[in-house]
This record gives structure tokens, C-alpha cells and sequence, in this order.
């Protein structure tokens, strides 16, 4: 059993999620993989076009989404966060007396996937272990990282010499959740002190489960394959997931505070054409509304989110806490795992689950949508753009070493 949680899993061994697991391996090296962002007011329209890569948007439209970042110093602080992350990992990793190193490579910014890929290669690591800085399933958070590491093995000639797999998507992981267990349970009793000192202590509150928005469709095509069996809440694994983790997270709060509060899944950083329909509602329409139902205090836990990155620093702790400040309404803002201990021993975890030594067998998950997949179904998490290489899929055409993924009729028997 993880360390995380003693207790029996209370969920049935999913059939569909054990035909996608892969075999133990003996791996040389830890890849972080995360987003990138800016490290400065210069880097601030480079970061943005490397974003937008493919998508011909003009440097004017670029500087005027750019304020988030320009009020912050042009600084993103996800890259910090990851250095801390990868420090975290590593102290973890050495106490528990595994040799493995942790690479860092980003989407979008300096260090780039590629580079450390070549990178780690010249240092003479044949066998890397994907972390993403991703929970959920969608395309921008499992299939475009599996695609990232795809397109950089066969655009520096490293497909075939140098293999890398991905661990899977660990939304319902207890390393995950109980962060979000300890810090929901604190901000509903913060909240509760404000109201107390605002003299009204049982006035209504709600919790709200922020994520980012993406589009409808790629929402539609999140954990779906047409070999997929299983039907998802709302018709999207993205939504599902995110459900099933709240619904965790509000049952173990009460179960072990007693505290307890209606809550909703929300969500936040729409971007893109106006006419293409994204998942709603906006946190801040969400909020006006809750204010006009008569609630007075407003906990928002960032559900979706691996760290406090700019999505989180500016669309949650400045623009929604500011619709709080402006309705009145008591608010505070949950923190995301960060470099929690829990969080770190849980990606451990999940390391060893993929590793000869050290192997945990025993796959936590905390809902009965887990453990997903390591490797992920044909065509899961559709890009519409158009195909690309990816690792890590029964579809996958690099970094191969897989057996074939069961058909979903072998699934079903």
C-alpha cells in the first residue's frame, strides 16, 4: 500500500485501466515536463509566440494579452515552482536510495524538451520516465506532452536510440487529493473566521473547484478513443475526473473536520476565438451569481493546478478574489500541491510503480475512475490540427517498446 493512504482501496480493479498498464522497466533518468513561461519583461512576447506557435497571430494581439505577465515583472512563477519541484523530487528520490536523476525540459521556454533530451542522451541515459506537471486528461494536458516528446526524439534523430515513457495522469492519486483535502478543510474554516468576525458566523458559503476551461470539443474528445468503453459524466473524462476528484476531496474534508459546504466545479483562463465554445461557467460569472443566492464567502481551491502558476497567481488571486472584494464577500484562496510532502512522496510513488526496483504494485487511486491509463488508447484526446508522433499510446509510432493495447472487445470479456 502507499504510504499515503493505509486504508484498502474501496474500488474494484478496473479492467480497462489494467489492459493499459506497462511493465515495469529499468530506467535510468526522471523527465519533469512542464508548460515554461517567461523570466522577464523580454521574454514575455518570445514566451507568447512560442505559445501560438503555428497560429499566425500577429506581436500587437500578443502584447495585449500579455498584461498578466507585465503586472507580474514578466515573470512566470511556474519555472521556479518546477526548480522546486525538481529539487523536492530529487531529496525524495535519494532518501528513499534511488539513483535516478531528474531532467528538466519545457514546452515553451527555456530548458526546451529537445535540448534536454539531446541533452540527457550525450550524458548517456537510454531510458527516461515522463512526470508532467499535468493531473488531468485533455489534449494540451497528456496526448500534446506525449506529442512534445514525439515530435523532439524524431526532429534530433534520437527515435530509436533513445526511449521514453510517460507515468500515467494521477488526478485521484491520494498524493494529489490530500493537499487539496488539508488546504479546502483550512480555507472553509478561514472563511468561517471572516464571517465570525464580520459578525454574521452562519452565513452561506460555497466551494468552488476551479480548472482551466478548454474547448467544448477538445473537452468532448478528452479520454476518448473509439475503442473506449466506458461512458464519462457530461460526456468528457476531463469533466469527469475533475468531478470525481471534488467529490473525493468534500467527503474527506467532512469525514475528518466535520466542516462541510456546497460546492461546484468552475472554471477559469478562456482564451481564444469568441464564436468557439469553451466549458463554463467562468469563475467570475459563477461568483456574481452565488452572490445574488445570498452567499456570503467564497472558498476557491484551484482543483486543476499542479502550482501556483500564472493562471493561478493572476485568474484566481487577482481577478477573482477581486470579484469577491468587489460583492463583499468573504474569500480565500486554497493553495495547489506545490512541493507539499505529500504530493512529492505521491509522484514518487508513481515513479515506482514504473520501475524494477523500488516497484510499487499496488496502484493508488482514490476514485473509481483510476488508476488511468500508462499507456493511453488509440486516438485518446483527439488533435484536431492534424496527427503528430507521440509516445506513450497504443497508436504510437516512436519511442515504442509497448505490447499492443487489448481491443475494446477483449476489454468487455
Amino acid at each position: 500500500m502507499s504510504p499515503l493512504d493505509p486504508r484498502e482501496s474501496a474500488f474494484a480493479v478496473n479492467p480497462v485501466t489494467e489492459a493499459g498498464r506497462m511493465a515495469p522497466k529499468e530506467y535510468d533518468a526522471v523527465l519533469l515536463a512542464s508548460f515554461g513561461g517567461p523570466e522577464g519583461q523580454d521574454d514575455v512576447i518570445p514566451f507568447l509566440r512560442n505559445v501560438t506557435r503555428g497560429r499566425g497571430i500577429p506581436d500587437e494581439r500578443l502584447e495585449e494579452v500579455s498584461h498578466h505577465y507585465r503586472a507580474n515583472g514578466g515573470i512566470s512563477p511556474i519555472n521556479q515552482q518546477n526548480r522546486e519541484l525538481k529539487a523536492a523530487l530529487e531529496a525524495e528520490l535519494a532518501r528513499r536510495g534511488i539513483d535516478m536523476p531528474v531532467l528538466w525540459g519545457n514546452r515553451n521556454w527555456d530548458p526546451y524538451i529537445p535540448q534536454t533530451l539531446q541533452d540527457a542522451y550525450d550524458a548517456g541515459h537510454r531510458k527516461l520516465l515522463m512526470l508532467t506537471t499535468s493531473a488531468y486528461s485533455c489534449y494540451s494536458s497528456c496526448r500534446q506532452y506525449r506529442e512534445d516528446i514525439g515530435m523532439a526524439l524524431t526532429e534530433t534523430g534520437l527515435d530509436g536510440k533513445l526511449e521514453v515513457d510517460k507515468v500515467r495522469q494521477y488526478f485521484d492519486h491520494p498524493g494529489f487529493v490530500e493537499p487539496f483535502i488539508e488546504g479546502t478543510a483550512a480555507g472553509i474554516a478561514d472563511v468561517r473566521a471572516q464571517l465570525a468576525a464580520a459578525g454574521t458566523p452562519d452565513a452561506p458559503i460555497h466551494v468552488l473547484f476551479a480548472t482551466h476551461s478548454i474547448p467544448t470539443r477538445d473537452a468532448d474528445a478528452a479520454g476518448k478513443s473509439p475503442d473506449e468503453p466506458r461512458e464519462f459524466a457530461e460526456g468528457s473524462a476531463y469533466v469527469a475526473q475533475h468531478l470525481a476528484t471534488g467529490t473525493e476531496v468534500m467527503r474527506r474534508v467532512e469525514e475528518e473536520s466535520g466542516l462541510s459546504a456546497p460546492w461546484s466545479l468552475v472554471y477559469q483562463s478562456r482564451s481564444g476565438a469568441p464564436h468557439v465554445p469553451w466549458l463554463e461557467p467562468d469563475i467570475n460569472d459563477a461568483i456574481e451569481d452565488l452572490s445574488k443566492q445570498g452567499v456570503k464567502g467564497i472558498v476557491i481551491v484551484p482543483l486543476g493546478f499542479v502550482s501556483d502558476h500564472m493562471e493561478v497567481v493572476w485568474d484566481l488571486d487577482t481577478e477573482a478574489l477581486e470579484t469577491c472584494a468587489n460583492l463583499g464577500l468573504a474569500a480565500t484562496r486554497v493553495p495547489t500541491p506545490g512541493t507539499h510532502r505529500r504530493f512529492v512522496n505521491g509522484l514518487v510513488d508513481l515513479i515506482c510503480e514504473r520501475t524494477v526496483a523500488n516497484n510499487i504494485k499496488d496502484r493508488q487511486a482514490a476514485t473509481e475512475l483510476g488508476p488511468w491509463y500508462d499507456i493511453c488508447r488509440p486516438g485518446c484526446c483527439a488533435n484536431f490540427r492534424g496527427e503528430k508522433p507521440t509516445i506513450a499510446g497504443a497508436d504510437t509510432t516512436v519511442g515504442t517498446g509497448h505490447d499492443p493495447y487489448p481491443s475494446a472487445s477483449q476489454d468487455k470479456q
